[in-house]
């Protein structure tokens, strides 16, 4: 099958997910993607390299399944860049590239001599996409991130919760997800521009400012109508404002820990849903309008709750289902990965060089003519050295081991 992405080289210095991540996307449609890594801090810049989830009772900078899913079929080399060089090789590495990709730290890049300003001087039409915190512009540009800050600080976490309590957030790093995928489309957008018009650019990236845009609505409200997100009753993170909703949300049911989520759009819906539960809520007229409802949202939660907290969730979801009303049983991560048929292959299975088969991450998009494939694991610390020295720079086997020798790779 063709690939969407096999003519470009990324030269990757990205890290954890919020970067790594984003290149994932690049690499599963056919680009090169490179890795660089430091061979004497053993590749820790990236701590999810040794860090759980783990296969079996084996640790190392190799073992750690994070950083195995979010580098799938990229190749990894080491380099030195504090030897003159390691920093050859990386100029070298660099002309024969379409983008240099980063989400060090405000100014890391620079540091090492390899400035956006350097890298024109390297290659004139480069792309360069660093992803930080605050981007490297305005006062909090040397701050630094990791994903729970972001969402503080761009505001996503205050809308998160439930009345009368503390903001709640996600319990993992939303925004390194959601940066990873803004990075990928800033890098692609980057690659469009210099199709058409042969100029490369500096793509200066703040996951804060991306975090920010999914606001929206809730700085329309306050902007416009002057209207607070923490009021009384307010945020609900369950219920639904805009647009108007209700019935919005999850219910108990039976069993230890069980769930399903449900929506009733408008009154159609309502009629459908009051139909299947029954027990005098078709008739009841208070429920009759949206406005209706949404003035008694705790009543009503309450009597649908009494009828799903007796029934098996996904009997609840095929019931719903049928009468029309959006439903869905709150899935757990093995009934979502081995048993929901719509699902298979959503989870590949790769071959690592030190784990095995392993299973990773896909991406949640089907591409017809040119789809996304995955078929190898994160590389090792080092393991496409021999590989990348030699047939992208041109190396032969006895200088490849030289720099090893050094302590260049």
């Amino acid at each position: 099958m063709p690939t969407a992405l096999s003519r470009f080289r990324i030269c990757d210095f990205t890290g954890q997910l919020a970067g790594a991540g984003g290149t994932k996307w690049l690499s599963a449609f056919g680009a090169d993607v490179i890795r660089i890594e430091d061979p004497v801090r053993q590749g820790t810049w990236d701590i999810l390299r040794s860090m759980p989830p783990f296969v079996d009772e084996r640790r190392g900078v190799d073992f750690g399944g994070g950083f195995n899913n979010h580098n799938t079929d990229k190749r990894g080399i080491t380099l030195n860049l504090r030897t003159e060089r390691g920093k050859e090789l990386l100029t070298q590495l660099i002309e024969k590239s379409d983008a240099v990709t980063e989400n060090f730290a405000y100014g890391v890049l620079e540091k090492w001599g390899f400035g956006y300003e350097r890298l024109k001087e390297i290659k004139p039409d480069i792309i360069y996409v660093s992803n930080c915190g605050f981007g490297h512009t305005g006062p909090y540009k040397e701050y630094k991130t990791w994903g729970p800050i972001v969402q503080a600080m761009c505001g996503l976490t205050f809308s998160s919760g439930l009345p009368d309590k503390e903001p709640a957030g996600w319990g993992y790093s939303y925004m390194d997800h959601t940066g990873g995928y803004y990075m990928a489309m800033a890098i692609l957008l980057a690659l469009i521009h210099r199709e058409k018009t042969g100029e490369g650019q500096w793509v200066d990236m703040a996951c804060t400012e991306a975090g920010a845009s999914l606001n929206g609505p809730h700085l329309l409200d306050f902007t416009v109508n002057g209207q607070p997100l923490r009021r009384d009753a307010s945020p609900n993170s369950n219920r639904s404002e805009n647009p108007l909703m209700a019935p919005h949300g999850i219910f108990a049911c039976a069993g230890d820990d069980e769930w399903v989520g449900l929506a009733c759009r408008g009154d159609d819906d309502w009629r459908a849903l009051a139909g299947v539960i029954g027990g005098g809520l078709e008739s009841n007229t208070d429920y009759s309008t949206t406005a209706g409802r949404v003035a008694s949202q705790d009543a009503l939660e309450a009597a649908i709750m009494s009828w799903t907290s007796t029934r098996n969730k996904f009997d609840v979801q095929r019931t719903l289902i049928a009468a029309g009303v959006p439903a869905a049983a709150v899935q757990k991560p093995q009934e979502r990965v081995d048993q929901d048929p719509d699902t298979q292959g959503l989870w590949p299975t790769i071959k690592h060089a030190k784990m095995g088969d392993v299973r990773v991450d896909g991406l949640g998009v089907t591409l017809s003519e040119t789809p996304w494939k995955m078929s190898r694991g994160g590389p090792v610390l080092g393991e496409y050295n021999d590989e990348v020295f030699t047939e992208v720079l041109g190396l032969s086997a006895a200088q490849v081991d030289e720099l090893r020798e050094g302590g260049v790779i």
